[in-house]
């Protein structure tokens, strides 16, 4: 049975959510010791040795053509905006304020990959971002009594990675994936090595501490594989919603790693979003088949 790109795109991004979940693990275990500013270096060193040697390897171009420049380094900027105000946001903040609001993210790529992108929004598109963001809601049952700072942070995080997402929309099919990859994480540990050593934010980490910090690099780099290859496959506008598998697998890894109670909240909330992607997946489907079945009858009719 062939698997269609749609599908392909939905289960890179899923595979996505649970990678960004495991490295959220490593952030968590390094952020009592670890600064920030040397978190997000780690994550993206990894990314630029493996993209780098994969690109290498294949004789491929290092940072994509040079005409979609511009694109590559709105991507990559926004994208060390997105991270730095995400970790941010997570060191100062209620984590529940903070994951509400990042939940934030399909709802804008829908819109910005509907705006500048022309992707048609379904009519099952909205009610389930609707549902998937209530759950989200349901399951983080923040409170918002973090300061403006965090707050801030997150909503900055939701509205930088959003636009960077769209752009990786935008170079679907212009630039390799492991380009944007690449060129990502360049400018991050460009921007980074020196704050860092500026600020002096720069921690020699223990033989512990330097492995979970490996582990943040080795599952950031495959999360951004899987999830510049789902955007590559499928549009942004239906794809965005399958990160919010996210949530259900922090509810899951946090019990395995930190022993936290699976709550009620959690149950309810997990199963409002994955009803709502069953229904962009099953309604999705359908309006492919129709769309299918209307294009084979017209090249009849024209035949």
């Amino acid at each position: 049975m062939k698997v269609s790109d749609r599908t392909k795109g939905i289960l890179l991004m899923t595979a996505s959510a649970l990678c960004f979940a495991l490295m959220s693990i490593a952030v968590k275990r390094t952020g009592g010791t670890i600064p920030v500013f040397e978190q997000v270096f780690f994550r993206n060193l990894v990314i630029v040795i493996v993209a780098g040697a994969y690109l290498l390897r294949h004789h491929l171009p290092l940072y994509g053509p040079r005409q979609y420049q511009p694109a590559m380094f709105g991507r990559s900027i926004l994208g060390v905006l997105g991270v730095l105000a995400s970790f941010l946001a997570t060191n100062t903040g209620s984590q529940a304020d903070v994951s509400i609001l990042s939940r934030l993210s399909p709802f804008l790529i829908t819109a910005f990959s509907a705006l500048f992108l022309k992707e048609k929004i379904t009519k099952i598109q909205i009610p389930a971002l609707l549902l998937a963001f209530g759950g989200a809601f349901v399951v983080a049952n923040p409170k918002f009594h973090s300061n403006m700072y965090p707050i801030v942070m997150a909503l900055l995080c939701s509205l930088a990675s959003s636009f960077s997402y769209t752009l990786v929309g935008y170079l679907k099919g212009k630039a390799h994936p492991f380009s944007i990859i690449l060129h990502l994480g360049t400018v991050s540990v460009a921007t980074m090595a020196p704050v860092m050593l500026l600020t002096r934010q720069f921690v020699w980490p223990t033989g512990q501490e330097f492995f979970y910090l490996l582990l943040i690099g080795i599952f950031g780099v495959l999360g951004q594989i899987c999830l510049t290859y789902a955007y590559k496959l499928a549009d942004a506008s239906e794809v965005s919603i399958y990160s919010n598998t996210n949530i259900l697998f922090a509810a899951a890894l946090g019990r395995v790693f930190f022993g936290e109670r699976i709550a009620p909240n959690t149950l309810v909330g997990g199963g409002m979003v994955l009803a709502a992607m069953i229904l962009v997946y099953v309604f999705g489907r359908r309006e492919k088949e129709a769309a299918r079945r209307a294009a084979k009858q017209a090249g009849r009719t024209a035949a």
